[in-house]
C-alpha cells in the first residue's frame, strides 16, 4: 500500500513538471534567447529558449533615453526584465547575462523592478541587427534617474545578449 502511495505522489511530480514544461511554446522562429538556471518554465532540455514573437507576446515596454554609446534620444522597445522574469518564474539572486561573443555580465535580480531594465530588442523602431548591438540590448532607462548613470548599471548594459543564466 505504502508503495502503491509513493510510486502514486511520483507519477504526479512528474505530471506537473510535464505540464510546467508544455506551458512554454516551442519557438516557431529563430531563437534568440536562451535562458537557464533557476526557471520554471521551459521548452527545451531544460531551457527556456525564446524568439522575438515570444518576447513580443509577454508584452511590450518602451524606454526613451539618451546613452553613452549613442547620439541622441533613443526609443528602445522591449519586454521589461521584470516581466522576463515573472514570465519565466526565474528565480535566483543573479542573472548572468552573456553575448554573442561570450562577454557576460552579472545582473542583480534586483534590477528586475517596474521601470527598470529592458531587454531590447527594436532600436527607433527597427530590430536590431548584430552589427547595431542586436538582436538584444539590456537598457536601463538612464534619463529617468541619475541612479541608472552609474559605471556599474552601465556595465550591465550589454549588447549582443543571446544568453541568460538564472544562478543563485
Amino acid at each position: 500500500m505504502l508503495r502503491t502511495i509513493y510510486l502514486a505522489a511520483v507519477m504526479t511530480a512528474f505530471s506537473a513538471a510535464a505540464v510546467f514544461a508544455e506551458d512554454l511554446p516551442t519557438p516557431a522562429g529563430d531563437v534568440v534567447l536562451t535562458v537557464s538556471g533557476n526557471v520554471v518554465k521551459t521548452n527545451v532540455d531544460q531551457t527556456a529558449r525564446l524568439d522575438l514573437e515570444m518576447l513580443e507576446a509577454m508584452g511590450t515596454t518602451t524606454i526613451e533615453t539618451t546613452t553613452i554609446w549613442t547620439e541622441g534620444m533613443q526609443v528602445f522597445q522591449g519586454v521589461s526584465l521584470k516581466a522576463l522574469v515573472e514570465e519565466l518564474g526565474i528565480e535566483g539572486t543573479i542573472l548572468r547575462a552573456s553575448a554573442i561573443n561570450d562577454y557576460t555580465v552579472e545582473v542583480p535580480m534586483s534590477d528586475a523592478v517596474e521601470g527598470g531594465a529592458l531587454v531590447a530588442y527594436r532600436l527607433n523602431g527597427d530590430a536590431m541587427s548584430v552589427r547595431d548591438k542586436g538582436p538584444l540590448w539590456i537598457i536601463y532607462p538612464y534619463d529617468s534617474d541619475a541612479d541608472y548613470r552609474t559605471e556599474v548599471i552601465y556595465s550591465r548594459s550589454i549588447w549582443q545578449l543571446d544568453r541568460i543564466e538564472a544562478i543563485d
